[in-house]
């Protein structure tokens, strides 16, 4: 008999403890379902009214599947049904995901999002592709999913890109345009500075010396010597992207980025200090090579 009821107090403890759990589960989905329905609203309700997206179009349908798979789950936990209506819920529940999954990947049809995020997790790069017309449009991220255009990238693009942080604020996106032209572009998220505008090539005057390649701003212009081949861009031939780096053209196409690295620091006198990048525009894979001041190689 003291086995059996013991036996007996084990069991319903068991089942006290598992209905407990279920409603624990349940009511941490429901608050979850509760909070991304809210994040939804408040996207539709902001979206025409300060002209935002989402950095990521692709995140709309996500977070619509998750709100209902959430959902679905606290109702589990809270109200016991019958198998009928289970598999009837669980009908509802697969064809709403199905619907979004379709018109997720139809909407990926027209425009192709690109994502990525910086090393240090400070950063989201957002590029958007019409997939008819090639045009590209850069985002700049603003509260952390939304973001807003800021501008078109010169050309239509053609195929693919290739996308590389030259810094933790600074990626470059290369591609080729669909008259096969050779482009670069720079996104820049932050400054060396105090937050005043300046002139990277100005900021870079001197020599620059660092794995088998020189780095020469002067009044002529810049010039790249690298490989035994001399290469000079005038200043009209100079393309500057916010306060962090330059694209160096030749013949309408990108040949080289230079790119202030993080230890980069303007001085009101005398030469900068710290390391600046140089990042060869090719579509193959490659590295940006890391460059010191002649004078701080003394």
């Amino acid at each position: 008999m003291m086995v059996e009821k013991i036996g007996s107090l084990l069991w319903r403890s068991i089942q006290i403890k598992k209905r407990r759990n279920g409603k624990n589960i349940g009511w941490i989905s429901l608050f979850l379902a509760i909070g991304f329905f809210c994040l939804q609203m408040g996207f539709l309700l902001v979206q025409n009214r300060f002209q935002v997206e989402y950095v990521d179009d692709r995140l709309f349908y996500f977070i619509n599947i998750v709100c209902v798979l959430f959902l679905a789950s606290a109702l589990l936990c809270f109200i016991t049904i019958s198998k009928k209506w289970k598999w009837l819920g669980a009908t509802i529940v697969i064809i709403f995901v199905m619907v979004n999954v379709f018109l997720l990947v139809k909407h990926n049809q027209e425009i192709q999002n690109f994502t990525r995020l910086s090393a240090d997790m400070n950063h989201i790069l957002s590029l958007k592709q019409n997939k008819e017309t090639g045009e590209v449009i850069y985002y700049r991220s603003i509260y952390g999913m939304l973001a807003r255009p800021k501008e078109k990238l010169p050309g239509k693009i053609a195929g693919t890109s290739k996308i590389k942080w030259l810094e933790n604020d600074i990626a470059a996106i290369t591609y080729r345009t669909r008259d096969q032209k050779l482009q670069q572009f720079i996104a820049t998220y932050g400054d060396r500075g105090s937050g005043s505008y300046y002139y990277v090539g100005a900021e870079i005057y001197g020599q620059w010396h660092g794995n088998g390649a020189t780095v020469i701003g002067d009044t002529n212009g810049i010039t790249v010597i690298k490989d035994g081949k001399t290469e000079l861009f005038d200043w009209d031939h100079v393309i500057q992207y916010g306060t962090l780096a330059i694209v160096l053209m030749e013949n309408d196409e990108a040949a080289w980025t230079i790119s202030l690295n993080q230890n980069f620091r303007i001085h009101s006198e005398g030469p900068p200090s710290g390391e600046i990048r140089l990042y060869q525009a090719t579509m193959e894979k490659n590295k940006p090579i890391t460059l010191l001041n002649s004078r701080e190689n003394l």
